[in-house]
């Protein structure tokens, strides 16, 4: 920007004792209010670190470097500073914070890394797997809202790793979408298809995060899960994943994303009738789930909530526009 259009306050002599402020001041000339409030709690907690750990310049430099490999590790089908974030909790954190659900409504988790955006439409009853990609599983699931009443024509976007451990996009010889696909709930808000059995895994580990990971002392691992990401007019996404009970790593998952609403039971098909109608065997794997989702204006209204009450824990003075903290200025 030019210099001449902005009005700078001096800045000289700055010190460990004013140089937070003065940082606050400088990138406080623009008009959006939301980015300013969002720099100045940055800058007033990173300047805050740094003063509380004593930070050394050698470990300033080692962090710069750090997210320098991370972002060096990204690519088309890899992201590692989504890996980051999961790892850190922060994924987690974000997930809460922005789609808060009553005790009613199925729980969201993390996104993960791995979600793409090329799955292919699959009609009910239809394989998201090509063959040989695991042990097969019929996934029979309903989607409501907190009333009771079925949730029609929502998106219904699942993924999931084959029996390696491997998602699609973690193959270089990857051709097409494969343990991933998209589906309708029909006027009953019903929906089904075929998968494999969900298996434990390793986050990638070969990059700067994993090297993180064990400098730390944590396993990579996973336990075993299915991705879900349903969309519908007039309810808030939902991003969830339901877990296996039982799984060696359920209550160590390398990224926070298991909670005890989502574990499920898998069991065999078992009824030779079942197994006919949606063109299995019995002896199949079968998952079952029930989905709630929570409309928009319940969300919105919930997620207000939570934030009046949070800024009133931490004393903020900031003001509310739009349902997020802004600085604390005359908003009217």
């Amino acid at each position: 920007m030019d210099p001449s259009k902005v009005n700078i306050p001096p800045m000289k002599d700055l010190t460990a004792d004013n140089i937070t402020p003065n940082t606050i001041i400088i990138n406080s000339q623009g008009p959006d209010k939301r980015l300013q409030y969002l720099l100045e709690r940055l800058v007033t907690h990173i300047h805050d670190f740094a003063r509380e750990t004593r930070l050394t310049t050698e470990e300033w430099m080692a962090g710069i470097l750090f997210l320098t490999a991370v972002g060096q590790m990204c690519s088309d089908t890899r992201q590692e500073f989504i890996l980051l974030s999961d790892v850190l909790g922060v994924s987690t954190l974000v997930e809460t914070i922005n789609h808060p659900k009553p005790s009613t409504a199925t729980e969201g988790t993390v996104l993960g890394p791995f979600h793409a955006e090329d799955a292919h439409e699959f009609s009910h009853g239809e394989s998201i797997c090509s063959d040989g990609k695991g042990e097969m599983c019929l996934v029979r699931c309903t989607l409501k809202d907190t009333q009771g009443r079925p949730v029609v024509g929502a998106s219904v976007d699942i993924w999931e790793t084959d029996e390696t451990g491997h998602y699609d996009t973690q193959y270089a010889e990857r051709q097409y979408p494969d343990c991933r696909g998209i589906l309708k709930t029909d006027e009953n808000g019903d929906f089904w298809f075929k998968a494999v059995r969900p298996v434990p895994y390793p986050i990638p580990h070969d990059g700067p995060v994993g090297k993180m990971l064990e400098k730390l002392h944590r396993h990579p691992y996973r336990p075993s899960h299915m991705h879900f990401m349903i969309i519908a007019e007039g309810y808030d996404t939902l991003v969830t994943s339901l877990y296996i009970r039982g799984d060696p790593y359920e209550t160590s998952d390398a990224v926070f994303g298991v909670k005890s609403s989502l574990i499920i039971d898998v069991g065999k098909v078992g009824d030779e009738a079942v197994a006919q109608k949606y063109g299995v065997k019995a002896s199949d794997w079968a998952i079952n789930y029930d989905f709630v989702m929570v409309s928009d204006k319940e969300a919105n209204a919930l997620k207000l909530k939570n934030a009046q009450e949070a800024l009133r824990k931490l004393g903020s003075t900031a003001k509310m526009v739009d349902g997020l903290p802004v600085c604390d200025v005359d908003v009217d």
